[in-house]
């Protein structure tokens, strides 16, 4: 694959890989090429929120930085790193409710005040991507604590996408070339030339399996398992 990449370099050192709205003219062959690679996602992203109300703003307080240690030294005795949370702040808001009596004329609307709702955030990030999955399964081992949480759906990343797309590039533009060459030995009559032009698109990372393809390229987030698709658009000579 290191070869595969220098490759790769050497046309864009040459300036002939490159964007442009202007077809070369002459006689040329266009093909189109494609790479797909499937990758598992090497970082996790997890938030969990809480949340309390009580009519006393410092008790509503007091009452969710208890819940707050509780989770915290939760995620610590599961093997979470202090490195790897971040807290939000603190919220508070008042709590009003709308009630109605009466009817017709005689229909009355009044806010009654319900008391504080605060509440926080606490998101984990790590590379540890199967134990920070299985505590947000395990999550309501905190409800049985009596700590009012709620566990979001995580979020996966893949950290060497960078790196990966430079080799789907150039995995894409060595498949162009073998369909061109594939279709002059079955029609003869010409010999392929040099590159003349490569339009490298966009490039789509979707859940595995998935053929879901954007313009404006996809990453997603959703999933552990992931596919890389990877098109490029060529122009070569005839020789």
């Amino acid at each position: 694959m290191a070869s595969v990449a220098f490759v790769v370099a050497t046309i864009i050192g040459a300036s002939t890989w490159e964007r442009t709205k202007t077809r070369p003219k002459g006689r040329t062959i266009e093909v189109t090429g494609s790479a797909k690679k499937r990758i598992v996602s090497d970082q996790i992203e997890w938030t969990a929120s809480l949340e309390t109300q009580n009519m006393d703003r410092t008790v509503a307080y007091r009452t969710l930085a208890g819940h707050v240690r509780t989770a915290l030294n939760y995620l610590t005795e599961q093997g979470i790193k202090n490195e790897e949370i971040r807290v939000a702040s603190a919220s508070v808001q008042e709590v009003h409710q709308t009630e109605t009596s009466g009817s017709g004329e005689d229909r009355v609307q009044r806010e009654i005040f319900k008391g504080y709702r605060t509440s926080q955030t606490i998101t984990v990030r790590s590379g540890d991507v199967t134990r920070v999955e299985r505590i947000s399964r395990e999550i309501t081992q905190l409800l049985e604590r009596g700590v009012p949480i709620a566990s979001s759906h995580p979020l996966y990343f893949y950290t060497k996408l960078g790196e990966l797309k430079i080799e789907m590039l150039a995995a894409a533009a060595k498949d162009a070339r073998v369909r061109a060459t594939s279709m002059l030995e079955q029609t003869g009559g010409a010999k392929l030339g040099k590159l003349r032009f490569a339009d490298m698109g966009v490039i789509n990372v979707n859940p595995a399996n998935s053929t879901e393809t954007s313009w404006e390229g996809r990453n997603d987030t959703s999933s552990l398992d992931k596919d890389i698709l990877t098109v490029v658009h060529v122009t070569f000579d005839l020789d």
